[in-house]
């Protein structure tokens, strides 16, 4: 990458002309080469495992999606994109197998994505964080994904209990004692009828089939 202080071609444009791409940052034009890929950095086994690996991702954060809305915060961008940036490299490692199978040809289900994900944070259970909300401690996967996730404040006494129902609604009882309930499509409605005292656990939900996306 170059900055382009010259008066001329590529002063204050932006777009690709003869294999050079030109771009604007803060009032500043910028060049940069445009990499000539070779096809087969797209269809070599290794890199058609790769994209297995990320379809199954794509599978697991979607099934999982309505509970990673509450317990996730949001640094940048979405809760699902910084549950994937917290967990690429454990869900890549415990998909490895299972994304070789399906580039093989065999099937694969979210049933055996969750399985493979599972059994490797039984394993490693310090790999996959399922809660990472600012002001709360997070919370690690040990195994299946659990019915109910406790979300500890660091400062104080007061939780946060999400319970988890990946296909319906998922319900969280705030730490004022308020529930939040999270649909389908994402949109949350507060109510007061049923309340917990801080620190109580309510029993959890099933999962459930493939949610929707962001």
């Amino acid at each position: 990458m170059a900055q382009i202080k010259q008066v001329g071609i590529g002063r204050k444009s932006s777009g690709t002309i003869d294999g050079i791409t030109y771009y604007q940052r803060n009032g500043k034009t910028f060049a940069r080469s445009v990499p000539n890929m070779p096809a087969s950095v797209y269809t070599s086994p290794e890199a058609r495992v790769r994209q297995a690996i990320f379809k199954m991702v794509q599978m697991h954060i979607k099934y999982h999606l309505r509970t990673i809305r509450q317990t996730v915060t949001a640094k940048n961008g979405s809760p699902s994109n910084r549950y994937y940036s917290l967990n690429k490299k454990g869900l890549a490692l415990a998909l490895q197998t299972l994304a070789e199978q399906y580039v093989d040809g065999e099937d694969v289900t979210i049933t055996d994505v969750e399985q493979a994900i599972s059994e490797y944070a039984a394993e490693h259970p310090k790999s996959i964080r399922i809660a990472s909300k600012s002001g709360y401690g997070e919370v690690f996967l040990t195994g299946e994904w659990p019915g109910t996730i406790t979300l500890t404040a660091q400062g104080g006494d007061s939780t946060i209990i999400v319970i988890v129902a990946e296909n319906g609604s998922t319900t969280t009882i705030n730490a004022d004692g308020t529930t939040t309930v999270t649909d389908n499509s994402g949109s949350s409605t507060d109510t007061s009828d049923n309340t917990s005292s801080s620190g109580s656990e309510p029993s959890g939900g099933s999962d459930g089939p493939v949610g929707t996306g962001e």
